[in-house]
């Protein structure tokens, strides 16, 4: 791990903005069962961790993506982040409705767009991408050239590291789901013996037999 990929696991763990119950599972709205639960909007709300966010996007970007003209923000948990950098660096920036408006000009994409730009998407977390492949699909139909993505956080589940992969899609995190089962173990916030269950998770979310193990 580096030492931006410890900072930031500590950071969401710290706030609670990831939440590792591992014995008391979470519901998700799709009905399966997580021993973990992500909201990086807290992140906004913890001036602190937003700094270290924010400065380590950016650093992200540059490191990456040197051509950037716009950033794109997804809606609504990337929108945020994607001023705030966009103010860091000077450039301008937009974002991406999950459906096009039902009035005036219809927009999906909200902010000046001209064909050609170069973009990078600036997403808040991603489990198995569908929703950021969108967002980069409805900005290369409006002709933009989307170098690739950058996010706060990603399970690194396979089904979106293969759902990325076909959609020709580049992500960098600031931190992953391996980095911060570590660290949590390590602060204290898990029992060592439970980063297997949680991997367990990770790699298959349908099978419940990590459930009860550490019991």
């Amino acid at each position: 791990m580096t030492e931006q990929e410890i900072l930031i696991a500590k950071d969401l763990l710290k706030i609670k903005a990831i939440f590792l119950r591992p014995d008391e599972p979470f519901i998700w709205a799709s009905g399966i069962k997580s021993p973990i639960y992500c909201d990086n909007r807290l992140t906004l709300t913890a001036p602190n961790v937003r700094l270290d966010v924010e400065y380590g996007l950016v650093g992200l970007i540059k490191d990456h993506f040197k051509n950037v003209e716009v950033l794109m923000g997804t809606s609504t948990a990337g929108i945020a982040h994607a001023a705030i950098v966009g103010h860091l660096m000077n450039l301008p920036m937009g974002y991406v409705r999950s459906s096009s408006k039902d009035h005036g000009r219809q927009n999906r994409i909200e902010g000046r767009l001209e064909p050609g730009q170069k973009v990078v998407v600036v997403e808040d977390l991603i489990s198995t991408g569908g929703s950021v492949i969108e967002v980069v699909n409805t900005l290369r139909d409006a002709g933009a050239d989307v170098l690739g993505v950058v996010s706060i956080y990603t399970y690194g589940m396979q089904k979106g590291i293969d759902r990325l992969a076909e959609a020709n899609v580049v992500n960098y995190s600031l931190t992953t789901f391996d980095n911060v089962i570590e660290v949590a173990a390590q602060e204290g916030y898990i029992k060592e013996e439970d980063k297997e269950r949680l991997v367990k998770f990770r790699n298959n979310p349908t099978d419940e037999s990590w459930i009860g193990q550490g019991e």
